[in-house]
C-alpha cells in the first residue's frame, strides 16, 4: 500500500505493516528538509549563533499547521534544546514559506524557517531574491511517501514485490523503461528506492513532541498526571532519537 508517513506509522503499529520502499521526487530526493535561513550578509552562520537567545534577533517561523515551517523546527531545534522561541528572540512572527523567504532576503527578519523545496522554487522564480539567502541549519530528512507491505507475507512474495518496485523504470527493454519513466514523470516521481521502518523515526519524534505539547496544555489533567505522562513520552522520544543517531534514514 502507498501511504503518507503518518498513516504508514499507524499501519506499522496496528496492522503488521512494514515499510519496504519509498517514493523519490523527480529531482532524485527521497524527501525534503526543513531549513533555517538568513540573509547572505548576516553574521549568523550556525544554529549555535541563533540559540544564543539574547533577544536581539527577529525570527520568522511558519504557520502552526506547517510541517517544515513549524513542527520540524519546533521539534528538532526548540523542544530538543528546551527553548521557548518567545523567550529566545526579540520578535517571533508566523508567516508562510514565501513570505519568510522574502523577509530573509530583504533583511526584514534576521532568521526564518523554510524548506528545500521552496528554496529551489525561488531559485527558478526569483533568482535575485534567492541569491540573497543562505542556509544555516538543515533538519533531518522529512521522508517522502513510503510503500508498505504486510510483514507476514512469505519471503518469496516479498522478494517479487520488492524486485518490481526497485526495478520499475530501471530494468527491462528500452521501451519498457521509457514507458515506466513516462508514468513516473507524470506523477512527478523518479524510480522507487528501498526503504525500511527507519524512515518513520523523524515522524515518530514529531508526533511524540506534539503529544507532549498537548499534554502540557491539557487543563483536565492534574500536574502529577501531566508530569508522569510527559516523562513517559520523553522516554519514548529519546529511544527514537537514539535510533535516528545510529540508523541511516536515507
Amino acid at each position: 500500500a502507498w501511504f503518507g508517513n503518518k498513516s504508514a506509522m499507524e499501519a506499522v503499529d496496528r496492522a503488521h505493516g512494514e515499510v519496504f520502499a519509498q517514493t523519490v521526487d523527480s529531482d532524485g530526493n527521497p524527501g525534503y528538509w526543513s531549513l533555517l535561513i538568513t540573509n547572505v550578509d548576516s553574521p549568523l552562520t550556525s544554529l549555535d549563533d541563533v540559540l544564543k537567545c539574547d533577544k536581539t534577533l527577529n525570527f520568522g517561523i511558519g504557520d502552526p499547521n506547517s510541517t517544515s515551517g513549524f513542527l520540524v523546527p519546533t521539534t528538532f531545534i526548540f523542544a530538543k534544546n528546551g527553548i521557548d522561541p518567545k523567550d529566545c528572540f526579540k520578535t517571533v512572527r508566523n508567516a508562510n514559506h514565501e513570505t519568510n523567504l522574502l523577509a530573509a532576503a530583504n533583511k526584514q527578519v534576521d532568521v526564518a524557517t523554510n524548506n528545500t523545496e521552496n528554496v529551489r522554487r525561488l531559485q527558478v522564480t526569483n533568482p535575485e531574491a534567492a541569491s540573497k539567502i543562505k542556509v544555516i541549519w538543515q533538519s533531518p530528512l522529512i521522508p517522502s511517501d513510503p510503500i508498505v507491505w504486510n510483514k507476514e507475507l512469505d519471503q518469496a512474495t516479498k522478494d517479487k514485490v520488492l524486485s518490481f518496485f526497485v526495478s520499475y523504470g530501471r530494468l527491462g527493454t528500452p521501451e519498457d523503461v521509457e514507458k515506466a519513466r513516462a508514468i513516473l514523470t507524470a506523477l512527478q516521481w523518479a524510480p522507487f528506492k528501498p526503504s525500511s521502518d527507519a524512515q518513520l523515526y523523524p515522524i515518530r519524534i514529531m508526533e511524540i513532541t506534539k503529544q507532549i505539547f498537548q499534554t502540557q496544555a491539557d487543563d483536565k489533567m492534574s500536574d502529577e498526571e501531566k508530569t508522569a505522562k510527559v516523562k513517559e513520552l520523553e522516554t519514548e522520544k529519546a529511544k527514537y532519537e537514539q535510533l535516528m543517531a545510529t540508523v541511516p534514514q536515507a
